[in-house]
């Protein structure tokens, strides 16, 4: 499969509102191609981007278009989602554009300003209605992961770039992640978060060693309260998690399952942290 990640945005250093310049940025996943140009304000139209995607293909020799177009700019996915549409490729709205945010780090390493931070609103509060019984940390060996990629689990997410293999994760190391018992919302709840797509599920602490929560990362700037605590041994295995994490290149899981009896599983999701 042929992917791009793309990126559409106004010029950083435009101070004025006349003559605004927007850039257009295509990395190929694979990392053999970068395509750059420029519009004015005016111009920043889905007509506009899908003459320059055509161009980019043209510019491989192959005139070959991608298909597959990943965004992670919320300002730029529905004038690329049109265009897509107009040229008959799918766009894909996700986080994990390391390819692109690379060069974008690149071109700007010498401004005053990180172009891949995005603002995000304040986490909503999860929907009474769906929440579980009760929760977990736990961890599972890199090699285990398999387990899941395989069982008949009604809704999962396991991208095969984020599995332990792929990342040259040792198949001994631990990946941490957190299970919820959900009772009768179990269902309830998977169905929910595969409509919000979670992106990665983070402890924030509120005292150090006594309280906190996690924060369900999902979508491209959404964020949620997952589940709060005080507790002193919580907030202790929650910073075990978070160090877990970095052994564990980011990666880490979340798993529904309707009781402890190890019996059945409702959902599965297989997470990074960029």
């Amino acid at each position: 499969m042929r992917i791009w990640q793309v990126d559409f945005y106004r010029h950083i250093q435009q101070q004025s509102s006349k003559n605004i310049v927007w850039d257009l940025l295509i990395c190929e996943s694979n990392k053999t191609f970068i395509y750059h140009n420029q519009c004015l304000q005016k111009n920043a139209n889905s007509d506009w981007l899908v003459e320059k995607i055509k161009e980019a293909a043209a510019e491989k020799s192959s005139e070959t278009l991608p298909d597959l177009i990943q965004v992670f700019r919320p300002e730029c996915l529905s004038l690329l989602t049109v265009a897509g549409e107009k040229l008959g490729i799918k766009v894909e709205a996700t986080r994990h554009t390391n390819i692109l945010k690379k060069e974008l780090e690149k071109r700007f390493s010498k401004a005053n300003y990180n172009p891949i931070k995005l603002q995000q609103p304040p986490p909503s509060a999860l929907p009474e209605n769906i929440w579980g019984e009760k929760w977990h940390f736990v961890s599972i060996a890199a090699d285990g992961i398999d387990v899941f990629f395989h069982r008949p689990i009604p809704i999962k997410n396991i991208p095969q770039e984020f599995l332990p293999i792929n990342l040259g994760i040792a198949s001994t190391t631990s990946i941490p992640g957190i299970i919820i018992y959900g009772g009768r919302q179990s269902m309830e709840l998977a169905s929910w978060l595969e409509k919000v797509k979670p992106a990665s599920l983070n402890y924030i602490p509120t005292e150090i060693n006594k309280s906190g929560g996690l924060v369900l990362e999902s979508g491209l700037i959404d964020r949620w309260i997952f589940l709060t605590f005080e507790d002193i041994e919580v907030a202790k295995s929650a910073q075990n998690y978070e160090k877990r994490k970095i052994e564990s290149k980011g990666l880490h899981f979340l798993l529904i399952q309707p009781d402890d009896s190890g019996m059945t599983s409702t959902g599965f999701w297989l997470m990074i942290n960029d």
